[in-house]
């Protein structure tokens, strides 16, 4: 009779645990990439600044900066809000137009009708960065708002009448970092617009080459030229090296000069030493290690002669990420979410998945997968099942069931660190609301008035728990550097049979 009730006992676990798997692997796949994919390029649209189109869906945000370099007699209207400020730093802001690129070049193809909002999310930056570098052999402009004011106000960017300082970088006081990436977010859009627009693509392309040249020729950090306006919010720290290396591996994609692949092989040592603070394991808006060597992997993979140190550190890359690895560099939390030490974690959850899915398409092609050590070999597929599962994650399979998506499935953020999405928007309250009076909507606890669709937030704590307020700014802050490379994440999840589709 025992022996009976033990068996019927792991029938009965069995029957559970098969269940919980078929329960589990239902709501993986009821998941709608294709409305995320929409919603995370939508997003861009409530993070515009300058004279808005008439075919601005998000038609709660209006005009605003329209006076923007005024102060130095130039146009700089136009560009991105960084998150949920009314700064335009523009460092972060050509690493998100670079990371809106390499989506369309990678997946575009699965975007379908997504593609033309993508290519306007692209050129709402690039056109701006034309104004930016308007002179490039003189200047580069680096930053648009003075950011110790506008941080101290709650004010819609419609309202905005905090100073807006024009900060710069030129020959004298360089910029390295910021010229850099500007050129290597011009060059990868050069070649995102090849096919639909061949006469712009040519024109930033041109651009491209001449900032590089700038912020090459007239080496220096921006942390020194403008640090009082940059740093703490955006300050560099690994010097510039990096960007440089970065800008060109895009310019040889773009443009297959000799020249540029001699400056990444001369100058990739640099930014791999522990001296200098590389690091292969790194990728965002500071650090570019783990980008350039996945960017760069993809004309080396045939030639393993000549791959060195490239492909070893991608390699290197997928080990220190794996959740089995011993060479793991990262942690996760007990629902599986992958996390990297500093603030908004999200932003290290999306660019890593997108390099573990480019990443793998290269190793597809090339007929390889990656060796971690003790036995782990990782093929291209399990690197997508990793991306697949932070992706499913912060769409909603998680221990709370929150997708960190704002305006995505039917529990998501309601009480973002957003100044526009939390006050009232100009249709309903068309009168100026100034600096101080924006803190009663601050500190309301009611949900924001204004959906920010497509939103991602920087996400939960590394116990799973998220707490949904506007004083929380690590969790509940978006930033256009976390959205820029989900699109292509979720581009890539859009159809079932994309994987098979992507290899060719």
């Amino acid at each position: 009779m025992r022996g009976t009730i033990i068996v019927m006992s792991i029938l009965a676990l069995l029957m559970t645990t098969t269940t919980m798997v078929m329960v589990t692997t239902a709501r993986a796949a009821s998941y709608n990439y294709k409305e995320a994919l929409a919603k995370s390029i939508l997003f861009f649209e409530g993070q515009r600044s300058g004279k808005l189109p008439p075919s601005q869906r998000m038609t709660w945000r209006k005009d605003s900066a329209l006076q923007d370099g005024s102060d130095l007699h130039i146009d700089m209207v136009g560009g991105y809000y960084d998150a949920g400020d009314n700064v335009k730093f523009h460092f972060p802001m050509a690493f998100t137009t670079t990371m809106l690129a390499w989506s369309v070049i990678e997946f575009g193809e699965l975007m379908d009708t997504e593609l033309q909002h993508a290519l306007e999310a692209i050129k709402w930056g690039t056109d701006y960065f034309l104004k930016a570098t308007k002179n490039p052999d003189d200047m580069v402009v680096a930053q648009i708002g003075e950011p110790y004011g506008d941080h101290n106000c709650w004010e819609r960017p419609e309202d905005m009448d905090t100073p807006r300082n024009t900060y710069f970088v030129s020959k004298e006081k360089p910029g390295s970092e910021v010229s850099a990436e500007i050129a290597a977010a011009l060059a990868a859009s050069s070649i995102a617009f090849k096919k639909s627009d061949a006469q712009y693509s040519e024109a930033i392309l041109s651009r491209a080459k001449q900032v590089f040249d700038f912020a090459n020729n007239h080496r220096g950090s921006y942390k020194d030229s403008i640090g009082a306006a940059a740093c703490p919010f955006y300050c560099t720290s690994n010097g510039y090296m990096d960007e440089l290396v970065w800008g060109a591996a895009w310019l040889y994609k773009a443009t297959n000069a000799d020249d540029y692949w001699k400056f990444v092989k001369a100058n990739i040592q640099y930014i791999e030493s522990p001296y200098n603070g590389g690091s292969f394991a790194e990728f965002g808006w500071d650090t570019k290690n783990a980008g350039i060597n996945v960017l760069v992997s993809r004309w080396l993979m045939a030639d393993p002669s000549n791959s060195s140190p490239f492909v070893p550190n991608a390699d290197n890359f997928v080990c220190s990420v794996l959740p089995d690895s011993t060479a793991k560099s990262v942690s996760y939390s007990p629902g599986g979410l992958l996390f990297k030490p500093g603030g908004s974690n999200l932003q290290h959850t999306t660019s890593i998945s997108f390099l573990l899915i480019v990443y793998a398409r290269y190793l597809k092609v090339a007929n390889r997968g990656v060796h971690c050590g003790n036995n782990l070999d990782a093929s291209p597929s399990k690197l997508i099942q990793l991306a697949k599962k932070q992706t499913n994650y912060i769409l909603g399979n998680n221990p709370l069931g929150m997708s960190y998506m704002v305006g995505y499935g039917e529990k998501y953020p309601q009480k973002i660190h957003h100044r526009a999405s939390t006050m009232p928007s100009m249709d309903v309250h068309p009168q100026h609301i100034g600096c101080f009076d924006g803190s009663k909507y601050f500190n309301l606890t009611t949900p924001d008035p204004n959906i920010l669709t497509g939103a991602v937030v920087g996400g939960p704590m590394e116990d799973d728990s998220f707490q949904d307020s506007r004083h929380n700014v690590t969790q509940s802050e978006p930033t256009t550097y976390i959205n820029a490379p989900f699109v292509g994440v979720l581009a890539y999840f859009c159809r079932s049979d994309a994987y098979s589709r992507l290899i060719h």
